[in-house]
Formats: structure tokens, sequence, C-alpha cells
């Protein structure tokens, strides 16, 4: 069988190959790993598209960004690269005559391709220590980057993990392989799941695939260490990073000793991933408790808070006694359950076993919500005691804790499988909910408070609150408050805004300005882009990139994985990282006021827009 490379390519070459004419490649050894592509590129050969019917008419050669190679193999498509040019050769090279220097500068690129053939170029363009830091490196870097973010949209874990122990422990197809090829075939295999394990390890934490998957290569590489010694930094490095500690060095080993020290090490691990369910406990959630039929209270908690703590939360919240309330969840069927004392609020993935209300019981057992509660009077007189810098400070400080710990891959999961409750989409859930309460909250303390004057200090004071939080470089919180502020509810108290002093009303229009999505947001995408990392972006417009990338391209071209698409996707979803860094020391955080963080952890908000609209009309009534 007869394999075709680019049979709708032609190749213009030096010595070897006439110009125009058609290259057709037979031999399945050649194209191992496309060494023949590199091979050719590297002897100076350009490809040239052939639109032609035959190989009688030739092309001027096109631009490097017009120029593909499609890889076949039984017929079918199986990869498709593009060439690039990682850096313009130097004048000096130029003058050495480098035309060979010029070609090794020419690479390719994935357009598409199966899953296999995907991961078997990306092992092939890996770059190992020496050549991190070149051009060659930061491409081969920025295409492994692509694939670990993105490999969930096109392949399972378990497919990756056995494709990874083939491409270790599988020869190359090309006759026999010297031992220098071998060890950087390895090194290769397990400089990917070194990348891999510290990008993504907290969502392969638990995976079953993951653990055997780990332990087979673990057992894989110790035998090959006898042979090359030179893997012993890579065992480092697997040990390093799954806590595997081994026992005995390059000198003492030998295959008699092997399986008692594996197991010893392997024991360990399983104990370790034992107490890893503790996290899970640790990490903070947001809960809404619900005190009436349409106002709640939004409460910071840990994953594995039981019902008790919620109760003895909302008593000190709302200044009630503790006894007698009681907390139910009202399921998703709509059936009732009554939590006990001890009773987990959350499940394993940190969803709420249903809506949680804090009920009275009286003599009858029947639970009743609450319908008066002395708070409401105060939180006007309260709110209008805290400091405006406080208040963002504790505001940033709650948003921030929860964005450092979004990863990338979040908004792949999100985008993807919007409709499956993942456990993978916790932390940037709950920033989604902490924009959407901020701006019920700032909604909700408008709307409550019965006098004008107070009205229009409260909305000035939230006002100062936003250019505060755009200041601190938190364009989540300030989003929220704006549009807090221009909903319908509120921005119709025409006789509240009109009372509004005018340099108040002009920094309101400026930051509006800001929030306004003409041009696709290019007002705040200018303002974002000049401010220092770390910052906090606005998550929703983040997840609309991405969903325009995803709906505007398809997934798959002929049953090949559109790898263009995903790059784009993976080139929007590192502006996470980007953020998060702080090369600097500019630290978002700073130290905020005891008072004001108890208040803004625990903010009462209705919720029901119908509540909140009739709010605005006992406020100020249609004329």
């Amino acid at each position: 069988m007869s394999w075709d490379c680019g049979l709708k390519y032609m190749f213009s070459a030096s010595p070897a190959l006439q110009p125009g004419s058609m290259c057709i490649l037979h031999d399945k050894e050649d194209l191992s790993r496309l060494e023949m592509v590199q091979r050719l590129a590297k002897d100076g050969c350009r490809f040239l598209q052939n639109h032609s019917k035959g190989p009688e008419r030739t092309s001027e050669p096109q631009s490097d960004e017009a120029v593909r190679v499609c890889l076949r193999e039984r017929g079918r498509d199986v990869l498709v690269l593009q060439r690039i040019s990682s850096e313009q050769p130097t004048l000096s090279a130029s003058a050495r005559g480098g035309g060979r220097e010029e070609a090794r500068n020419r690479r390719f690129v994935v357009v598409s391709g199966t899953p296999e053939k995907i991961l078997e170029h990306l092992l092939n363009d890996l770059t190992l220590e020496e050549d991190q830091g070149t051009s060659q490196g930061k491409e081969s870097d920025t295409l492994l980057d692509d694939f670990l973010l993105t490999y969930p949209v096109f392949m399972s874990t378990s497919d990756l993990c056995q494709a990874l122990l083939g491409h270790y422990c599988t020869k190359r197809h090309r006759g026999k392989e010297d031992r220098k090829e071998a060890v950087e075939r390895k090194q290769k295999v397990l400089h990917l799941v070194s990348q891999w394990m510290a990008l993504c390890r907290d969502f392969l934490r638990d995976d079953e695939h993951v653990k055997l998957f780990m332990k087979t290569l673990y057992r894989y590489v110790l035998d090959d260490l006898y042979e090359h010694p030179s893997l012993d930094k890579d065992v480092r490095e697997l040990q390093k990073l799954y806590q595997l500690h081994r026992t005995h060095t390059v000198d003492n080993y030998s295959p008699q000793r092997k399986s008692k020290a594996l197991f010893h090490q392997s024991s360990l691990k399983e104990n370790r991933l034992q107490s890893r369910g503790t996290q899970r406990e640790n990490k903070e959630v947001l809960c809404h408790v619900y005190i009436t039929m349409d106002s709640f209270l939004s409460m910071r908690a840990h994953g594995g808070v039981v019902a008790q703590e919620l109760l003895q939360a909302v008593a000190e919240r709302m200044d009630v006694p503790l006894g007698g309330l009681v907390l139910v969840a009202v399921t998703y069927n709509g059936g009732r359950l009554l939590l006990q004392p001890q009773d987990r609020v959350f499940s394993d993935s940190l969803r709420p076993v249903g809506r949680l209300h804090v009920c009275r019981k009286d003599l009858g057992e029947v639970l009743n919500p609450f319908t008066d509660n002395s708070e409401l009077q105060q939180r006007t007189a309260r709110m209008l005691s805290l400091n405006t810098w406080d208040v963002a400070v504790a505001l940033t400080n709650f948003d921030w804790t929860i964005f450092a710990s979004i990863h990338e891959q979040e908004l792949v999961y999100f985008t993807f499988s919007r409709h499956s409750s993942s456990s993978h989409t916790v932390a940037l859930e709950l920033l989604l909910q902490r924009c959407n309460e901020v701006q019920l909250w700032v909604m909700t303390e408008v709307l409550l408070c019965p006098t004008l004057c107070k009205r229009v200090q409260l909305i000035k004071k939230f006002i100062k609150i936003a250019a505060h939080c755009k200041a601190q470089r938190n364009l989540n919180c300030f989003f929220a408050i704006i549009m807090g502020l221009t909903t319908a509810a509120v921005s119709r108290l025409s006789q509240t805004w009109e009372k509004m002093p005018g340099k108040f009303k002009k920094l309101f229009t400026e930051m509006e300005t800001v929030t306004d999505p003409s041009l696709n947001h290019k007002a705040y995408r200018d303002s974002f882009k000049k401010m220092k990392a770390p910052k906090i972006p606005f998550p929703p417009l983040l997840l609309k990139d991405i969903t325009f990338i995803h709906e505007g391209n398809k997934t798959f071209h002929d049953n090949l994985v559109n790898f263009e698409k995903l790059h784009m996707i993976a080139e929007t979803v590192r502006l996470i990282r980007q953020c998060q860094k702080d090369p600097m020391g500019n630290g978002i955080t700073q130290k905020s006021s005891t008072e004001v963080r108890a208040y803004i952890d625990d903010l009462h908000i209705i919720d029901n827009q119908q509540t909140l609209f009739e709010l605005s009309h006992r406020l100020e009534p249609r004329a």
C-alpha cells in the first residue's frame, strides 16, 4: 500500500527532485513521526500548491501561510500541517549563503488531524532543555500548551494515557533505533507527562485511569533506568510530582530489587491519595440560604459545611435566636428534605443538595419562612456607615480568592460541556455567580432604601465603590455594580437620579462608557489591556469570546480535529493565566476591615425580579 504526502502539492527542490515534479512516498517507514517532511524542509525543499490537474503546470512559490502539507494513510487524510517561519534569518547567516539556516527556520504547525497523529507530531516536534528559549522551543511549547489545554475536546484521558504508554514503549517503525534516539523518545514522552500533570493536576487527581497510568509508566521508567542512566533526572521529576519517594539510586538498582521498591513507593502514593479527599472539603463555596421566598443570604463557606454551621451563621447575621431554626433543602423535583445538624450541605461535586431555606417550626411542625426581620430596617444606615475603599478592598479580596483558583481548562469544559454538571467548572461558576450576586445586591440595597436623600447617598456610594474596584483592577465587581445601577428597576428612579450631583453623574457616565458593548466591547478591552497583572477580568465577556470561536468554527472537518479552532480557544483561555501572574509583585489583595469583610461575605439579596420592580414602583410610582 502506498502512502502519499500532499497529493495536492508539488515539490520544487534541490538536486534530488526536478522542479515541478510530484513526490509520492510509497514507504510507510519514511513517514514515521513525519521525518520525511522534516528532512525535506532541512534539505531546502520548497512546497508549491498545485492548482492544476496534472504535473505539467507549475506555480510560483506562495507565502508560508499558504503552504500546507497533507499526510494520508490508507487513502485517508490523517494530518494537515501548515508551514511557518520561526524567525527571519540573520544577515550574517544570509551572507554565509545560509540556505540551510533559512530552511531550518521553516517549521510546520498542526491545522487538523486525528488525535493520534496530532500527538505523534507533537512528540516529534517537542524540544528538550537544550532548545528551550529558542523560537523553535517557544513554538513547540505553545503547541504543547494548546494540546494539553484542549485535549478533552477530542480525546479521553484514558485514550491519552494509552497513547503515551505506546509512544514510550514502542520502537520506531523505521528499522533499528539507536540508543540516543531511544532515550530522546522516552525523554520527550516524560517531558510531556510532566507538563501535563503540572498543568492539570487538580483535574486528574482522582482519575483512576491516571493513577494506573502513572504506576505503569513509573515501572517502565525503572525498567529503563538500568540501561539508560540518563533517565535518572526524569525519575526524580516523577517522584517530585507524584510523591513517589524512590529509596534506591542507579548505583544500587538491580532488577531483583525493583519489584519490592516499586511496591513500597506505590503504597506511599496510595496512602497520600486517600487524604486528598479533605482538599475538596477545604475549598470555598458560595452558599445561598433563603430567608424568605424571594431573598437569600449569600454566605461564604467551605465545601464540607454542615447544616448546624449554616444555621448558626444565619442566626448571627439576622440577629435571631438559633433555637427553633431548621434548614430545609427543596430538591430539584420539588420534594423537601429536612437536614439534620450534621448533614453535609454540598455533594462531592460541590453542588448543593437543593435550594436551602431557613425556617421556623411552629407547634404543628409546619415549616414557615421568615416574614419579619428588623435587620431590613437598619441595613441602609449600616451600608452608609461603611468606608467605600474598604468595601472595594473586601469585594476584590473575595473575587481574587475565587479567580486565583480558576484553571484555564475550566473554560474549555464550560464551553464544550455546559449541560453537564461537571465538577471541573466549580471555581468558574462561582465567580460568575458572584458577579450576579453583586449586581442583585446593588439593586437590593438601593430599592430597600425608603427615603430619597439616603437613596441618593447610597447610589453615590456605589459609584465610588465601582471606581475603587476599577482602580484595584477588579473588573468583575466593577461591571457588576455598574450593571446593577443601570438595570431598569434602578435607572427608572428619575427623582433619585435628578438629585445626583453633577460630578457623580459625569463619573458614572465615564464608567458606563467602559461597559459599552459597542465595537465588541472595545472600550473595556482597551482599558483592561492597559492594566498591569494581576487583575480580574469580566468572566462573561471571556466566555462570550470562546463561545463565538466555538459556534463559528467546526470542531471536526472530515473526521479530523480542527486544531486551528482549538489553538484559538487556547489563546483565549490563556488570558486567565496571564491575569493571575504577578511578575512585578503588584499584589491585588489588601488588608481589609474585619467589619466590612464580615458584611461582604454574607450579603442579603433579593433575587426575584418581580419583587424588585414592585419595590421600585413603590418608591417612585409611575406618573
